[in-house]
């Protein structure tokens, strides 16, 4: 069986109207991981809806064209009790999977159950948890501020872990690897 012989290269994106999270990291076969990118794109939450999509559409060309990802991954919209950040979210996701679409990009969504479990092993974690598992992940100095911005650089960790290489072909799976795929197993049950 053939192992992927250079890192993927994924955009992780936590979608939303006022702070859309952006994040590319490099994953190597054996699943370690390396920061290419980090930050959130704004939009005026006062600008009428059009400009704020086309805002965040804008500033997800620039990093797909600043960094040249192979794959995108979005977080997938979940029930909330305000309605109206459920329409914002709904509405920054669908326009990340559009610019994906028209750069010919593959694309994924994730539950942000499922991206806690691939990064901390534990699927009810809290955004502090995910930000040191992130950072401890990817050797960084400091937690990756804001939590969007974190929850992009675990969406694209989560994504890469999750279509790598299998555990034989890359070494021992990390405990949160293992949880992971351990629930995985589980609900496909």
């Amino acid at each position: 069986m053939r192992t992927r012989a250079v890192p993927l290269r994924v955009l992780g994106i936590d979608p939303g109207l006022t702070r859309c999270g952006v994040g590319v990291v490099d994953v190597a076969p054996d699943r370690s991981a390396r920061l290419v990118h980090v930050g959130v794109i704004r939009s005026d939450a006062g600008a009428p809806i059009e400009e704020r999509l086309a805002v965040i559409a804008a500033g997800l060309r620039a990093i797909i064209d600043a960094h040249s990802p192979s794959v995108v991954a979005v977080e997938r919209v979940f029930a909330q009790h305000n309605r109206q950040t459920v329409m914002g979210t709904a509405q920054a996701s669908g326009i990340a999977l559009l610019v994906a679409g028209e750069r010919g990009l593959p694309a994924a969504t994730h539950t942000p159950s499922e991206v806690k479990a691939a990064v901390t092993g534990y699927g009810a974690a809290d955004k502090r948890q995910v930000q040191t598992m992130v950072a401890r992940v990817l050797r960084l100095d400091e937690l990756p501020q804001p939590a969007d911005a974190a929850d992009a650089l675990a969406l694209a960790l989560c994504h890469a872990w999750r279509g790598g290489a299998p555990a034989a072909a890359s070494g021992p799976l990390t405990p949160a690897q293992r949880a992971w795929h351990d629930a995985e197993r589980l609900a496909r049950r």
